[in-house]
């Protein structure tokens, strides 16, 4: 075992009228599929996940047969894959699909019944990657979901840089606006086991305490909170929106490409107090301070940078095809022209990827 855990952490956790059941480690979807179809009052479930899955792997056969032994097995829906241009369902991975098709059966219900709200359809995520987005309602579609994990199958540079992704959403959180002084520390915690078990998972990938300590890393990194208005994301999010979908780049790879310059550019324009949580980040990842906010800031972008070298993930904006003529449109669809020296510091971070 190259971790010092004998154990892998398995569980449950529950809260709010959002997230019905968050279920992991080993051999629990066996058990938790078939608690949360009770739960949620489900007669049948729709499997939506990808063709690499479902023709690759038996993971979706596996979930398969847990349903037909409930009698819970309507059908499987495999046409999903990253970045999907028109797609029927709108979004471009499954559970971000899921929460697509739940949205639309919504709005045909509510044309369909007059007089009171219908009730949304439920989702059960499974997720085989650390991207977290079973966690949120992202892009305003709203959803209930369990959660499990399975993830042996996935691919390495998936698995990898979809934990990267989730460093981006704990980074990020330290200097968004309207982010909770305790979910701040629990992103500070998953800052400090993303660093360590991303490491251990790429020297074994069958560590099955790194992958679990993983999986509950990436769920404190984008921890499930109520929103009464959507708050912005972060420059590197930003960033990776405006890469991803227009050039092809995988989601977690943009991350790799994005955080570390983004975090160093904080250093200049962030304020003082984010600064300082962005620098607090070395005292839990057992660093020592440079002896100043900013050149902790600094450290930590660095920091990032090696992790990424490390897992074997550095990209280049030219190794995607990004035209350098782009840069600036790029620029500026990400935090517009108003505010001329943050587009100029902007596009020199992405010269510097480039």
């Amino acid at each position: 075992m190259s971790t010092a855990y004998e154990t892998v952490p398995a569980g449950s956790y529950a809260y709010t009228n959002t997230l019905e059941g968050v279920y992991y480690g080993p051999k629990c979807v066996e058990t938790a599929l078939p608690e949360l179809l009770g739960t949620l009052g489900a007669k049948r479930a729709l499997i939506v996940t990808g063709k690499s899955l479902r023709d690759k792997t038996g993971i979706v056969e596996k979930i398969e047969n847990i349903l037909k032994k409930s009698n819970a097995f309507g059908a499987t829906f495999s046409e999903i894959g990253e970045h999907t241009p028109e797609c029927p369902l709108v979004a471009g991975s499954p559970i971000d699909a899921s929460k697509a098709i739940i949205f639309r059966l919504q709005q045909q219900r509510a044309q369909e019944i007059s007089g009171k709200e219908p009730e949304f359809f439920r989702q059960i995520a499974i997720p085989t990657t650390l991207s977290a987005a079973e966690y949120t309602s992202s892009a305003g579609y709203t959803n209930k979901q369990g959660r499990q994990e399975l993830t042996l199958s996935t691919p390495e540079q998936l698995w990898l840089s979809s934990g990267v992704r989730a460093l981006d959403h704990a980074v990020e959180n330290l200097y968004r606006p309207g982010v909770p002084l305790p979910m701040k520390k629990l992103c500070h915690a998953a800052i400090a086991d993303l660093f360590r078990f991303l490491v251990l998972s790429k020297k074994d990938s069958k560590d099955l305490v790194a992958r679990q300590r993983l999986q509950v890393a990436s769920w404190m990194s984008l921890w499930p909170r109520k929103l009464e208005v959507h708050r912005p994301i972060g420059l590197s999010h930003t960033l990776g929106h405006k890469l991803g979908a227009t050039y092809g780049i995988p989601h977690g790879i943009t991350s790799c490409l994005t955080l570390a310059p983004v975090v160093n550019l904080q250093a200049e324009i962030a304020s003082q107090e984010d600064k300082e949580y962005l620098a607090e980040a070395l005292l839990y990842l057992r660093e020592p301070s440079t002896g100043s906010v900013d050149g902790d800031v600094r450290k930590l972008s660095s920091m990032i940078t090696s992790l990424v070298q490390e897992l074997g993930l550095q990209r280049t904006l030219s190794q995607y095809g990004v035209p350098t003529a782009d840069i600036e449109q790029i620029a500026i669809r990400a935090v517009g022209q108003e505010d001329e020296e943050l587009l100029s510091k902007v596009k020199i971070v992405l010269e510097s990827i480039y």
